[in-house]
């Protein structure tokens, strides 16, 4: 019997949930079910075995290896939505940007005023695309074409980006913990963004709360080479890496 044949109907119900959400947190499925946060604990866990889901700090997310743009756009559509607009606004005339590609990130494009005197240099066609459209001066990375993501990634990308300089950076990430700080599950995007890092003056993290807690395979960054991090995550959202953000000074901005 496969792990999906043992689930219960409320574990089933709640995989239906997260395939549909994206994410999911215990308190919400404590009060739609009526049952105790024990037992919703103990359902994620069995969901957590059938390979298909990931435990984090107060809930649970579907796992994703490269999911496709267009299976991630509507994945926490609102909250991106905020965090993109608020991200935005940190940007100054006269900025020299790099954005990287993501879901999140688009946002931040999309709330870009109209020849924005600034320059932004990315690695994402789509991004590049939209900025065009907005008549920003952009630069595109060059590198080889990763379909599921629409980034430019590879030796092409990377010798390019050393030789820039960038005032502000804008990354997505696909996990973050105190211990291996900002991570992707990509090894190829990863490398673009440690090099990012690199280059930057100020690195900006863009995350929401599903981020909060997870631990993908590649670390790009510790969490104190961050200046920033632009996120929805309320006060009192896992305790031990907002500690371990306010330890390494990274500014924390709530985005509502």
């Amino acid at each position: 019997m496969s792990g999906l044949q043992r689930l219960n109907e409320r574990q089933q119900r709640m995989l239906a949930i997260l395939e549909q959400t994206g994410d999911v947190r215990v308190p919400d499925l404590k009060a739609q079910f009526g049952v105790t946060e024990m037992t919703i604990r103990r359902d994620l866990e069995k969901l957590e075995q059938t390979g298909k889901v990931k435990r984090t700090f107060g809930g649970a997310i579907m796992v994703t290896r490269d999911v496709a743009f267009s299976d991630r756009t509507g994945v926490r559509a609102a909250e991106k939505t905020r965090i993109g607009r608020c991200a935005a606004e940190s940007i100054q005339p006269g900025d020299a940007v790099f954005l990287d590609g993501g879901t999140t990130t688009l946002q931040i494009v999309r709330h870009l005023p109209a020849e924005m005197r600034i320059t932004v240099v990315t690695n994402a066609i789509n991004l590049a695309a939209e900025l065009m459209d907005k008549k920003i001066p952009t630069l595109v990375s060059g590198g080889m074409l990763l379909d599921t993501t629409s980034t430019l990634i590879g030796p092409v990308c990377v010798e390019a980006l050393s030789k820039m300089a960038f005032d502000r950076i804008f990354l997505g990430t696909t996990g973050m913990t105190a211990l291996h700080g900002f991570s992707n599950s990509n090894m190829y995007e990863a490398e673009i963004k440690r090099v990012a890092v690199s280059r930057a003056k100020e690195v900006n993290i863009v995350a929401d709360r599903s981020k909060w807690g997870v631990q993908d395979l590649f670390s790009f960054a510790e969490l104190s080479r961050a200046d920033r991090l632009f996120t929805d995550a309320p006060e009192g959202e896992e305790d031990e890496l907002r500690q371990a953000l306010e330890e390494a000074s990274v500014e924390w901005v709530v985005c509502d």
